[in-house]
């Protein structure tokens, strides 16, 4: 099974929005393949702090308005995790299965909760019932930040800059593929499909 390796927070709505990007063009080919195995870039611990929600808010409103309207519909600043180890406790244990169909359908349920759902995965209940979709038991809290600071180690090995950042089959790196992010002259993101995505994808999907 061709597998693309992205690097990537559980919170990162760029992430969310390039995914689905790429999944959504696969099941238009009728490809099942590759498969993403969604490793951890925790921003909270790389940048000592939790996420802000209004920050993630300005960041949706934003991709909504450009090059996603038809994503984040259920997204609340108000129900915004805390946290993001306790999505990680989950997504951990999907990849320690070692199948990357089951790593890509919980990463996206993850994200598809916080964003599509308005739920908050900082909460022990609210992953809880995902994980039994699953058949899953998260990790505890020691297994996951080994699992997380393990996953972030490698990333830092491998030149990952930022979430979300892919690896392909050649093992060519790229930081957040197929969105131009930018801020225009009173600080309001710009947010753009990037030059060549069409090719980018194709080129992944075969």
């Amino acid at each position: 099974m061709r597998i693309v390796e992205v690097f990537a927070d559980v919170l990162c709505p760029f992430t969310h929005a390039g995914l689905h990007t790429l999944i959504d063009r696969r099941a238009a080919l009728g490809h099942t393949e590759p498969r993403l195995r969604i490793r951890a870039w925790p921003l909270e611990l790389i940048n000592g702090k939790p996420l802000d929600a209004h920050h993630i808010g300005v960041e949706v409103a934003a991709l909504r308005a450009s090059v996603r309207p038809d994503l984040f519909t259920g997204f609340s600043v108000d129900s915004f995790p805390r946290t993001s180890m306790t999505a990680f406790a989950l997504a951990a244990a999907a990849n320690r299965s070692g199948d990357p169909v089951l790593s890509e359908e919980v990463g996206l349920a993850l994200r598809d909760a916080v964003f599509e759902k308005g739920l908050d995965i900082g909460r022990p209940e609210v992953v809880a019932p995902i994980a039994a979709r699953f058949g899953l038991e998260p990790l505890d809290a020691e297994a996951a930040s080994a699992a997380v600071h393990a996953d972030w180690e490698e990333g830092r090995a491998r030149g990952v800059i930022g979430s979300p950042h892919f690896f392909t089959d050649d093992l060519e790196g790229r930081f957040c593929p197929v969105l131009d992010i930018s801020r225009d002259d009173v600080g309001n993101f710009v947010i753009a499909w990037k030059q060549g995505t069409e090719a980018f994808v194709d080129s992944i999907l075969g």
